[in-house]
């Protein structure tokens, strides 16, 4: 008789939080305890980092997860089969971070916002590398930084490499469990750093160009204390929604919304219906142009593919 993984009747059934998943294995916390080993059950082989589950203790082995709880939300991408899996889930806010090096590219700071909104999560806008911002920020630049604060966004400077701006990050970030999202080269896992200093996050030499590489590790929940919890991986920092349809591009330009009520048509897609309200608060400066046109580059751009 195989005696791993029996289950022990008597034992009781506790609740968990997944920290982290290595194969068919997972890392399951308990409170004021170490994080107990546990398998899954082939029809819970989804489950994981920042799920809450249902585990019992094994006479022999591993615990046993017996049982996923209601998401709040889920990351999830594509394989290389074309099948969705989840990489992460129950997240409360997306801290979105561009640097003065690499260049933003506002067009992705747009598609990250449309996720958090997918996601019913929060957003922080990060601009990282402060001090580059004299040498490589632009009066366009400014100028998006704006619109994302006149929307309701909250933008902060920071730089990693003396610790600027990531006190007001980290209040930002407390009571929520949060995911660093961005281009590679932005400095995401250097951020990281100041709040995980005893946790060694591989940081890549960026070139010349700005442009970084990463490498591969599982996603990790790490708990900061005071209700602050952070999910990182690079799986994770390089997550973007990758299943983008009108409706959820439409949905993601927050501005849209106290307008989209007065178009004629229920299906509009703001871009060249007549009697469009969107389209209307953008000739009265009530919708920036700069935006609204990278929307209608994004609606172009998704027709077409």
């Amino acid at each position: 008789m195989n005696k791993q993984n029996v289950v022990d009747k008597k034992a009781t059934l506790h609740t968990g939080q997944v920290i982290t998943r290595f194969g068919s294995e997972l890392l399951v916390s308990r409170p004021n305890q170490h994080p107990i080993r546990c398998t899954t059950k082939r029809k819970l082989d989804h489950v994981a980092c920042g799920d809450q589950v249902r585990w019992k203790a094994n006479l022999h082995g591993n615990a046993t997860v017996l049982k996923l709880l209601p998401r709040k939300n889920a990351l999830t991408r594509r394989t290389y089969r074309g099948t969705p899996k989840t990489i992460a889930a129950n997240i409360d806010q997306l801290i979105v971070t561009s640097s003065w090096l690499p260049r933003p590219l506002w067009e992705l700071v747009d598609r990250y916002l449309m996720a958090a909104q997918q996601l019913d999560a929060e957003a922080v806008i990060v601009i990282n590398k402060s001090d580059l911002a004299d040498q490589h920020a632009t009066p366009e630049d400014w100028e998006a930084l704006q619109t994302y604060r006149d929307i309701g966004y909250t933008v902060i400077e920071v730089n990693a490499l003396n610790g600027d701006g990531v006190a007001e990050l980290r209040t930002l970030m407390a009571g929520k469990t949060n995911i660093f999202v961005g281009r590679s080269g932005v400095g995401k896992s250097s951020i990281a750093q100041h709040f995980l200093p005893d946790i060694t996050l591989l940081v890549n030499d960026i070139s010349q160009s700005g442009e970084g590489q990463h490498t591969t590790t599982s996603a990790t929940l790490y708990d900061l204390g005071e209700s602050l919890y952070l999910i990182d991986s690079p799986g994770v920092r390089d997550y973007v929604l990758d299943e983008l349809t009108p409706r959820k591009l439409s949905d993601g330009y927050r501005e849209f919304s106290s307008y989209i009520q007065y178009c004629r048509f229920n299906n509009c897609t703001h871009y060249h219906e007549p009697q469009c309200a969107v389209r209307q608060a953008v000739d009265e400066d009530k919708i920036t142009s700069a935006r609204y046109q990278r929307y209608v580059n994004a609606l172009v751009n998704l027709n077409n593919a």
